[in-house]
Parts: C-alpha cells; sequence; structure tokens
C-alpha cells in the first residue's frame, strides 16, 4: 500500500476504533500510562498497528475472532520483530473482560523496557 492511502487508511482506522480498542486506548492515551506515549492505528513499515510505544519499541494488537489461526498475524509479528519491535496480541473479549489483566501485562512489557537506572528511581521511597 502507497504511503497516502496508508496514511487515509489509518485515519479511517482511528475513526472505527473497536470497543475494545476504545477501552484500553481510554487508559493508553496522553501518556496517562507510566510516562509513555502511545501511538493508535499507526504505520510501522508495511503493516499498520492498532497501539505502539515508538520508544520502548513496543507493539499491541488487538484481535477480534477473525484473526484465529490466521498465519498473516505470524508473518506481520516477524516482520516487526525484525524491525526491532516487540509484539502482545490480546483477543478483543480479553481486553473488555479482562482489562486490569491485558493492562498488566502492558506494564510489565513496558518495565522490561525501562534502563535499569530509571528502574532504580521509581522504586526508590519519597523522601
Amino acid at each position: 500500500m502507497r504511503e497516502g492511502r496508508k496514511t487515509g487508511f489509518a485515519r479511517h482506522l482511528r475513526r472505527t476504533m473497536t470497543d475494545a480498542e476504545r477501552s484500553v486506548w481510554h487508559h493508553l492515551r496522553n501518556r496517562a500510562f507510566m510516562g509513555c506515549k502511545f501511538r493508535r492505528q499507526h504505520a510501522v513499515g508495511a503493516y499498520i498497528v492498532d497501539f505502539v510505544c515508538l520508544e520502548h519499541r513496543l507493539v499491541v494488537e488487538l484481535d477480534g475472532g477473525r484473526h484465529a489461526g490466521d498465519a498473516r498475524d505470524e508473518n506481520r509479528d516477524k516482520a516487526l520483530h525484525g524491525m526491532g519491535f516487540r509484539v502482545l496480541r490480546f483477543w478483543d473479549n480479553a481486553a473488555l473482560a479482562e482489562q486490569q489483566t491485558v493492562l498488566a501485562a502492558i506494564l510489565e512489557a513496558l518495565d522490561c523496557s525501562f534502563p535499569a537506572a530509571a528502574k532504580v528511581e521509581k522504586s526508590r521511597p519519597p523522601t
């Protein structure tokens, strides 16, 4: 897909988010999640990913039932890994019914990517 068409398609996807995407986006937007900047429906290489934190090279994908057993997802994940991204995939129903578990998994993935100095600073008790 050409760059201009990809941008237009990403805009369309942002306007037509699923309930699960909308629910998770509520927690990730505006640096509200650990101060990390997430983008939604963002072009990464040849793909448009649901959510990405470029700073921490983390992609979060929410999948509906049509993705069950889809080999294209495996190829997509391999390509994203090749670009240096980690990919977390969750089912839409889990994002809605078990939102705290999904957010905890994202938090853990982000926490693993912070430098050691930031981890030490973060865990210090207030003085």
